[in-house]
């Protein structure tokens, strides 16, 4: 299935959730489909749980 596929999808997911739902069912849908995200990107092997939580090294520091 195509990128674009999925995004027309997630984007009526979202609509129907806003308009059916309310606000409230539309952040819920929004949050539960961003951990379904990541929770899918980690099973692709595309991202690792040191991504997350790895430290900075010294040079690369912002102030």
């Amino acid at each position: 299935m195509s990128m674009a596929a999925v995004g027309l999808l997630a984007g009526m997911a979202l609509g129907f959730a806003g308009y059916f739902g309310g606000f409230g069912a539309f952040v819920l849908v929004a949050a539960l489909g961003a951990v379904g995200f990541i929770a899918g990107r980690f099973l692709d092997g595309d991202l690792e749980p040191g991504d997350f939580f790895r430290s900075r090294e010294r040079g690369d520091r912002r102030r």
